[in-house]
């Protein structure tokens, strides 16, 4: 029997119904760190040209304990692909990752979710902006429903008209709908629009699912989770990055280095960010939080990496396949505490 967390593929609001879902959404960081990702542009073209990398960062993420395949379409819309030059495999890297995370799904009893984003083309002032970004979404969308998708998400949507112009076109699907906002140095959208308010305003439209995600860490995303999930009945949705930001400095974009005088321009973000990475035991803590409060949706953004994710699932109560291999530091040659470990390594701790 393949990996699974659950033999039936119950969709998402009957998971939610029952119990938190565990979301991974840390693949633009991972693939870049493991090498087949620009940072900058940050688009996925690794979908086309290393497909088994992203198979495998799926089933990295399943094996510790992600409910769902995100298919990796972030910055496959046609926005992203004009700018590196690329709007001729615009449908082929698309239904490429889709077919790459239902075939993961399928395999482990998980949902696949299609997946659109921030488009940076939006304007508030500006209805051609409006037109445009429609169409980048029913394009999208239209194949995420086309390729099988169980779900759907907008995520890091900056403007709440760009979010309201996604929901419209993900409910138009009949499946249901997950969308996630970013909140930068301040809470409110680049519209003007209070984030929370934003939230409340997508829910009355119609969503499943709203809530946070990206940009900003657990400390500094919380706070405002707490105030989405008072303000709202619908499910909400959590997925931070795993960064230690302050509230100096709120957003992974925001975080200064004194300690390294090497890093190009000065910014940590996007490929600097080491020292501040949250480890394990701080996104549990986050986790249970997240649940304590009443999230249902939990997960992490541009970050997280397998193990991040397995804490998140065990501090939920799960055990996870990759549970087989969570510490057990009393077998530790120096550390440890097992009888079979000689008294005299156990006494040179100190010395190490």
């Amino acid at each position: 029997m393949p990996e699974t967390q659950s033999t039936s593929k119950r969709g998402l609001l009957e998971r939610l119904a029952t119990g938190p879902v565990i979301c991974a959404e840390g693949y633009l960081f991972e693939l870049e760190r493991r090498g087949y990702l620009q940072a900058g542009p940050f688009v996925p073209e690794v979908v086309i040209e290393h497909p088994d990398a992203v198979t495998r960062l799926h089933e990295d993420f399943v094996h510790a304990g992600s409910d769902v395949v995100e298919a990796f379409t972030y910055y496959a819309h046609r926005q992203k692909l004009k700018v590196i030059g690329r709007e001729d495999i615009l449908e082929l890297i698309n239904r490429q990752a889709l077919r790459i995370a239902k075939d993961v799904a399928n395999r482990h009893g998980c949902l696949m979710a299609g997946n659109i984003c921030n488009t940076n083309a939006y304007e508030a002032d500006d209805p051609k902006t409006h037109k445009a970004v429609r169409a980048m979404f029913e394009e999208q969308i239209g194949w995420a429903v086309e390729e099988g998708a169980d779900f759907l998400i907008a995520e890091t949507i900056d403007w709440y008209g760009e979010a309201a112009i996604a929901l419209d076109v993900m409910k138009a699907s009949g499946l249901p709908t997950v969308v996630t906002l970013s909140v930068h140095r301040d809470e409110k959208m680049f519209d003007g629009i209070d984030v929370v308010d934003a939230c409340k305003r997508l829910e009355a439209a119609g969503a499943n699912v709203v809530g946070l995600n990206c940009q900003r860490g657990p400390k500094t995303l919380m706070p405002v989770v707490r105030k989405v999930r008072q303000a709202v009945s619908c499910y909400v949705a959590s997925l931070p990055v795993p960064y230690r930001t302050t509230d100096a400095e709120p957003t992974f974009q925001s975080l200064t280095d004194a300690a390294c005088a090497c890093i190009p321009g000065n910014r940590p973000f996007p490929t600097a960010l080491d020292p501040f990475t949250c480890n394990r035991y701080e996104c549990a803590e986050y986790a249970r939080e997240a649940h304590d409060i009443g999230v249902r949706y939990i997960g992490l953004c541009c970050g997280g990496a397998p193990h991040h994710i397995r804490a998140v699932a065990e501090a939920l109560g799960r055990t996870v396949p990759g549970s087989r291999y969570s510490p057990d530091m009393s077998k530790h040659a120096f550390f440890g505490t097992d009888a079979a470990i000689p008294d005299k390594y156990k006494e040179r701790k100190i010395e190490i």
